[in-house]
C-alpha cells in the first residue's frame, strides 16, 4: 500500500510553547506549517500541548496577572496558531531520514516532505512508573505530583506544606532547595546512603534548615485522593525491608529529564545527554534547514516563556532560510536572492556583474 505523500515549506514537529510559537510565525508569513504532535497515550505520558497540558495554574507567563491554568493557555496557543493557518496533524513518526532537503518524515500512512524543519519535540520527565504518580485522572499527577518545582512549587496547594522531593542528583538538590521557599518543610527521599548531587549542591541542600532526608529509602507509592489531593506517600526502607506511609501533601519527582530525540541520533548533533545541539547565535542544528527549539535543545531553564522564545527564533531562522534558496524560473534556470543565476544544468553560476563561475569545486570557467 503506497502511502499519501505530503509537501510542506515548514513542518513543526512537536505542539508545547515552543512549537506552536513557531507555528503563530510561521504561519503568520505565509508559510502554511504542518505541526505534527504525537497522539494522547496514557502509558507514554504524551498529550498535545507538551507538559503544561499536566499543569495547574501558571503563575509566572508574562501577560497573564492573575495567572492561568496550563490546558487553557496551550488552547489559546493553539487558536492563535489555527487562526493563522497551521495545519495539525496528531499521529505518531515512525522514522525520519534528514540526509537530503527535502526531508523525509514517515508515518504509518503518509510520507511527509519538508523543505525545513523546526524540531520541538521536548523533554519528559523521568518517572517512577509507581501507583498514584500518572496524571489526573488515571493518577495524582498535576494535583500535588510534580515534576517541576519551579513550575508548581509557588502555587498555594503547596504553600506551607510538608512536601516529599523523590531523587538524589543536582535535579533532587535544586528542586528542595527551591521549594523552601514556600514549603513548611522538605524531606528527600533518595534509595542510597549518599547523594549523587555535586558537592556545592550537597552543601546547599544540607546546610538548609528546612530540608530533611530520608535514606535507603524507595517510593513505592503516592496516596491521596482527588477530593484531598496528595496525603501521602508509601515507603520501604532498603535495609530492613520495612514498609510505612509517610505523611506528607505534595510530592515532586527530581530523577531527571530525558530530551526527545530517539529519531534523530545518527543524524543530529547532540551532547552527552541527547539534547540536541545548537549553533549558539540561531535555532540552527549542524543539518542545513533543520532547526531546534524548545525543552529538546535547552536542560537549563526549562521554562514556557524560554521555549516560547526560542520558538520564535527558529521560526524567522526557517523563514530566512527559505528566503535565500534558490527560485526556479520558467525557462529551468534559477535565481537566488543575491542575484546569481544557477543555469538549467546546475553547472555554471552567473553572477550579478555576468562573471560566470562554475557550480562545482573547480572554480571559475574560462569563456
Amino acid at each position: 500500500m503506497s502511502k499519501e505523500i505530503l509537501r510542506r515549506e515548514v513542518v513543526i514537529i512537536g505542539s508545547g510553547p515552543a512549537g506552536l510559537t513557531a507555528a503563530i510565525y510561521t504561519a503568520r508569513a505565509n508559510l502554511h506549517p504542518l505541526l505534527v504532535d504525537a497522539p494522547v497515550n496514557s502509558e507514554k505520558q504524551t498529550t498535545p500541548g507538551g507538559q503544561l497540558m499536566i499543569t495547574t495554574d501558571v503563575e509566572n507567563y508574562p501577560g497573564f496577572s492573575e495567572g492561568i491554568q496550563g490546558p487553557e493557555l496551550m488552547e489559546e496557543f493553539r487558536k492563535q496558531a489555527e487562526r493563522f493557518g497551521t495545519e495539525f496533524l496528531e499521529t505518531w513518526i515512525t522514522k525520519i531520514d534528514l540526509r537530503e532537503r527535502p526531508f523525509t518524515l514517515e508515518t504509518e500512512d503518509k510520507a511527509i516532505k519538508a523543505e525545513t524543519l523546526i524540531i520541538a519535540s521536548g523533554a519528559s520527565a523521568k518517572w517512577l512508573g509507581i501507583p498514584g504518580e500518572a496524571k489526573v485522572p488515571e493518577g495524582l499527577g498535576g494535583h500535588g505530583v510534580s515534576a517541576c518545582a519551579t513550575c508548581d512549587g509557588p502555587l498555594p496547594a503547596f504553600r506551607n506544606k510538608h512536601l516529599v522531593v523523590i531523587g538524589g542528583g543536582d535535579t533532587a538538590m535544586e528542586e528542595a532547595t527551591f521549594l523552601t521557599r514556600y514549603a513548611a518543610r522538605v524531606t528527600v527521599i533518595h534509595r542510597r546512603n549518599t547523594l549523587r548531587a555535586s558537592k556545592i549542591m550537597q552543601d546547599k541542600a544540607f546546610k538548609n534548615p528546612k530540608i530533611d532526608f530520608l535514606w535507603d529509602t524507595a517510593v513505592q507509592e503516592i496516596l491521596g485522593t482527588m477530593e484531598d489531593g496528595v496525603t501521602g506517600v508509601r515507603i520501604k526502607n532498603l535495609k530492613t525491608s520495612e514498609s510505612s506511609v509517610f505523611a506528607c501533601h505534595g510530592v515532586f519527582v527530581a530523577i531527571g529529564h530525558k530530551p526527545n530525540t530517539e529519531l534523530f541520533k545518527g543524524q543530529l548533533d547532540m551532547d552527552e545527554m541527547g539534547y540536541l545541539k545548537t549553533n549558539g547565535h540561531s535555532m540552527a542544528t549542524n543539518i542545513p534547514g533543520v532547526f531546534a527549539c524548545g525543552d529538546v535543545q535547552d536542560h537549563y531553564y526549562r521554562q514556557a516563556i524560554t521555549a516560547a522564545g526560542t520558538g520564535c527564533m527558529a521560526a524567522l531562522d526557517a523563514e530566512r532560510f527559505l528566503d535565500s534558496l534558490p527560485v526556479t524560473m520558467p525557462a529551468g534556470d534559477e535565481i537566488t536572492i543575491e542575484g546569481e543565476h544557477i543555469t538549467p544544468d546546475h553547472e555554471k553560476i552567473i553572477m550579478p556583474d555576468g562573471e560566470v563561475v562554475s557550480n562545482k569545486p573547480e572554480g571559475v570557467i574560462a569563456e
